[in-house]
């Protein structure tokens, strides 16, 4: 606190001082108490306000040298994507083609039968079509003779897995007089 103290020299005997900021009231009142109060209180806010406002500045080349790592991580990464693209494309490319000829290939039920049935072809009969579905078959074929054609109807008779065996259709062919066409139904 500062205190002002002032002289008068009147020409009077005696030399009076005069204090313009009274100290003991201005303590003692609520008035004075509180401002008292809030001058101290506001000190601390801004000495812990400052306090964080250094934090935040000095943590901010922290954060900048990470951020700056994990960019250049990011564009290292990015480029080694960008140099496997062509192998995963054909990486990819092989699996698909895999998994069409497992699913063709030589382990179906379906390519099984058209091999139970091709393998009971005696010479000079030829298929055009075999159609499987879960339970029957519908084999078309042209046969050079009609001994040809009641062979293939024996050999497929005399394999069990097949329930019936019915020649269905018999025709002379169209494009060549010299065969005949012929259509076998059979149910498993």
């Amino acid at each position: 606190m500062c205190y002002i103290e002032l002289t008068v020299i009147v020409a009077m005997p005696k030399n009076k001082v005069i204090n313009l900021l009274p100290q003991e009231e201005f303590d003692v009142s609520m008035l004075g108490r509180t401002l008292k109060w809030a001058m101290g209180a506001f000190r601390v806010i801004v000495i812990v306000t400052e306090m964080i406002v250094m934090g935040a500045f000095l943590s901010r080349f922290w954060l900048d040298a990470q951020n700056s790592d994990l960019s250049n991580s990011i564009k290292i990464k990015s480029a080694q994507i960008t140099a496997q693209a062509s192998v995963e494309k054909e990486f990819r490319s092989v699996q698909s083609k895999l998994a069409i000829v497992k699913q063709i290939g030589g382990g179906t039920p379906s390519s099984q039968k058209i091999e139970a049935i091709a393998s009971k072809l005696p010479a000079g009969v030829n298929l055009k079509t075999v159609s499987v579905l879960d339970n029957s078959a519908q084999v078309k074929g042209v046969s050079v003779t009609e001994l040809g054609i009641a062979q293939f109807v024996a050999n497929l008779k005399g394999d069990k897995s097949f329930k019936t065996v019915s020649l269905s259709q018999v025709n002379s062919s169209e494009g060549d007089l010299a065969q005949i066409e012929f259509t076998i139904s059979i149910s498993y």
